[in-house]
Order: structure tokens, then C-alpha cells, then sequence
């Protein structure tokens, strides 16, 4: 641990004692469930903490914010930073009726799924996709996340950004200036998403539920459960990489250590008990390194890979 890290560590520790955990667990939360410790982990209660976090650290300490850990990947050895997570005042919902139609203010923290059925059940259509996704509101702006044929960008009305690495003030993005794209966004790797507004409109709630449930039927028939963290590569253009990586490399099943590919959807990669996160990051190579001398298609990762130090 370099020492302007250890005392910026030690400078959060002596203003949030109850907040800061040294040697913290950090690839556990993620999805995949593999994965080394982070060199500190902080906890912010409000906005304004954020403001803290981005004064008391160096330039040169590396940090990021953990939402629900579906789209990362953290190496064996660990993060030599400090993961930043956002505490229970950040998964706060909001409807605000206006006729037929209504904004959805939530936190960034709040879990996707948590939004769709929240807002079913007050008779609000428009987000029920987000019911088989495993993020959390800022994960779906940060990555533009999507499903069953709608994406964040449909119903995104702005965002409240916070710089970490910057001054730490509160910025509001609306969808131009966020750049929202396939699974992608303008947004770097110090911004983090307080807060988003959403549009909705006024639905049945017995309707909503049923769309709800149905699909969460779809995910469970055709997505695996465990430790996994969701779809592994962007679909390249006019294809599905599942389809490539399935139907035309026979790589559905194939294995390294602990990770697989998953029988159920190819383009899932399955961490089983003992699983290190070197092996699905050794799989995850070599998945795309056999597509891409089979199809000439190389395949991009959803997945964000910390801890890594190889090209």
C-alpha cells in the first residue's frame, strides 16, 4: 500500500470511524462472488459526503463506487484503492403524479428490480424491464442497461452526477450530455450517480404485475441463476454473440478451472464453488480470442475488469 494511500485511508478512518474497513471485502459483493479485498471500503450516507471522499483523496488513489457488483470483475490480488458504496439514503423512491403521467425520482443505490415492482404496484408502466435486471439505477445509467427490447434511454429523463475525482458538486445530466449508447455512456470512471428521473405513465397494476412476472418467467427459463453477471460480451452488430460463441464455436460448456460457459445461455460464464477469479478472466480470453479467429468477430466485454495488470 503506497503511503499517500494509507493516509487518505487513515484521514476518512478519523472522520467516519463506523464507516471505513480496511482490507474490506470487495470481489464477495460482486455477482460472480470471486475475487480479492479492496484496500479500503467507505460507506457515504449523503451527497455531501461524496464531496469529502473527492477533498480527502489524492489524485493519485485510485477509487470507484460499488452498486450491486453485476458487471464486475476483481482480481485475486485486489484493489490497491478505495471502494466507495452508497448507503440506504441513496435507495430512496419518489413518484410524483401528474395526470396520466408521473416522475420516478430514485437513488442511485436502488436496486432495479426493487423500481420495477415498486412502481407496478402503484399502477406506473414504463420500467418494468428492469425487473430481470440485477444493477442498480446508476449501473443502468452508467451502462445504458436494457432488456426485452428497451433500454435506459427510453425513459431516462436526467441524471444527479457527482465527480469523485473532481470538486465533488452536484451536476445534473440530461440524455444528451450522458451520450447513452449500447451498453455505454459519457459518463468516466470518478462520476457517480446519485440520483435519476424517470418517465412513467399510468398503467393497471394488476396488468403490471402479470407483465412482471412474466418476465421474470422468460429470465429463469432462458438465463441461468448463480454466480454469474449477466451477459459477458455486447451483442456485435446485426448478431448475438451468444449465437457466436454457441452455434458457430461450439464453446457452450467449455470450461477453465471453476468458470464455464454456461449450458443454459452462452453468453453467460458461470463461477461454481472454488471458481478464482483468474479462471473467469482466463475464460473470458479465451472465449473471445477463439471467436475472433473463427468469425473475425471480436467480441467487446459488458464486464469491467479491476485489478488486472496484464495488456
Amino acid at each position: 500500500m503506497t503511503s499517500s494511500l494509507d493516509d487518505a485511508i487513515d484521514a476518512l478512518t478519523a472522520r467516519w470511524p463506523d464507516r471505513v474497513e480496511r482490507d474490506a471485502p470487495f470481489g464477495a459483493l460482486t455477482t460472480w462472488r470471486v475475487g480479492g479485498s479492496a484496500a479500503a471500503r467507505v460507506r457515504v450516507d449523503a451527497v455531501a459526503d461524496l464531496a469529502v471522499v473527492a477533498a480527502t483523496l489524492p489524485p493519485e488513489v485510485p477509487r470507484l463506487v460499488l452498486g450491486r457488483g453485476s458487471n464486475l470483475l476483481v482480481a485475486d490480488a485486489g484493489y490497491e484503492g478505495v471502494v466507495v458504496v452508497l448507503g440506504p439514503d441513496f435507495e430512496r423512491i419518489e413518484i410524483a403524479p401528474a395526470g396520466a403521467r408521473a416522475e420516478v425520482r430514485a437513488g442511485g443505490a436502488t436496486a432495479l428490480p426493487v423500481l420495477a415492482r415498486r412502481c407496478a404496484a402503484g399502477g406506473w408502466a414504463g420500467l418494468g424491464f428492469y425487473v430481470g435486471i440485477p444493477g442498480s439505477v446508476g449501473g443502468a445509467v452508467r451502462m445504458n442497461a436494457g432488456g426485452h427490447g428497451r433500454e435506459t434511454v427510453e425513459v431516462l429523463r436526467h441524471a444527479r452526477v457527482v465527480d469523485v475525482r473532481g470538486s465533488g458538486d452536484v451536476e445534473v445530466w440530461d440524455p444528451t450530455r450522458l451520450a447513452l449508447g449500447y451498453r455505454r455512456s459519457a459518463l468516466g470512471p470518478g462520476h457517480v450517480v446519485v440520483a435519476a428521473t424517470f418517465a412513467a405513465t399510468r398503467g393497471d397494476p394488476d396488468r403490471l404485475r402479470a407483465e412482471l412476472a412474466d418476465v421474470v418467467r422468460w429470465r429463469t427459463e432462458h438465463q441461468p441463476g448463480g454466480a454469474n453477471a449477466g451477459s459477458v460480451f455486447r451483442n456485435p452488430p446485426g448478431d448475438a454473440a451468444a449465437r457466436l460463441i454457441d452455434e458457430e464455436c461450439g464453446l457452450r460448456g467449455l470450461r477453465m478451472g471453476g468458470a464455464t460457459v454456461s449450458e443454459k445461455h452462452a453468453n453467460f460464464i458461470q463461477a461454481e464453488t472454488g471458481a478464482t477469479a483468474a479462471d473467469v478472466h482466463q475464460l473470458i480470453r479465451r472465449v473471445r480470442d477463439r471467436v475472433e479467429v473463427t468469425t473475425g468477430v471480436r467480441l467487446e466485454p459488458e464486464v469491467h475488469e479491476i485489478g488486472f495488470h496484464e495488456p
